[in-house]
């Protein structure tokens, strides 16, 4: 109750400025909060695609693979799979324009990788404004914090009443500025560090992904380390 009070009493008795700055971090905790919860989800979701694309491995054929993958657009395991496809197809299709200058090798793994750029900026867009909020929001308190003192001091002076009791109710409302840039700075920094764990480990099993695909583009099968067979899939067959 006492806080509840404190912060209203900073709204009521405060200036514009004051205001302004506590409109500002009230602005950035939303923003960082559904940055946060968007992300969150959006992290669920692709590691629910990750388990899945495991299971594209132990299909029939490429078409079967596919269907295992599901039909969710966003996905980008059934995205990296239908570019590598798309590649290889170019390639074969063009080959006696490419084939001096490129190799069907190069050219996969260059789609593959400007898929998985594309895919990186879309899971890494929002973290910008985490780390803004995290890195300012402190200051920004802080400046209010100093912009209260600075009024409270100067009505204490004008009242000409300096006694503890005077002072102490201004400057401790004031300080409640700084308090609320912490409250606002910390679970962006949290959140930002919990989401780049999450996005690495994503990137991680799908940079394996791809890695798997442009094996099973160029050699028609993937790469075996376990040396067990039930990890192929068969070759490409023509026109897929």
């Amino acid at each position: 109750m006492e806080s509840q009070f404190g912060i209203a009493n900073v709204w009521i008795q405060g200036d514009f400025v004051t205001r302004a700055v506590a409109v500002i971090l009230l602005a950035m905790s939303l923003a960082s909060w559904i940055v946060i919860l968007i992300k969150a989800l959006d992290i669920i979701k692709f590691k629910k695609h990750t388990r899945s694309a495991q299971d594209f491995w132990h299909s029939e054929d490429f078409a079967a693979g596919l269907a295992k993958l599901g039909n969710d657009p966003s996905n980008p395991f059934r995205h990296l799979a239908l570019e590598g496809r798309e590649a290889t197809a170019h390639h074969r299709n063009t080959k006696a324009h490419l084939h001096d200058a490129l190799d069907v090798s190069d050219w996969v793994t260059r789609c593959l990788r400007n898929c998985i750029d594309e895919f990186t900026a879309r899971l890494q867009s929002g973290l910008a404004i985490l780390a803004s909020v995290g890195s300012t929001a402190p200051f920004i308190g802080l400046f209010g914090t100093v912009w209260g003192i600075y009024h409270a001091l100067l009505a204490i002076g004008t009242s000409g009443q300096s006694t503890i009791d005077k002072v102490a109710g201004p400057i401790g409302e004031a300080l409640i500025m700084t308090a609320l840039g912490l409250a606002v700075a910390i679970p962006a920094v949290l959140g930002y560090n919990a989401l780049v764990r999450g996005n690495k480990s994503i990137l991680g099993g799908l940079n394996s992904f791809a890695h798997d695909l442009h094996a099973y583009f160029v050699t028609g099968a993937r790469v075996n380390a376990g040396g067990d067979q039930g990890s192929k899939v068969l070759p490409l067959k023509k026109g897929n």
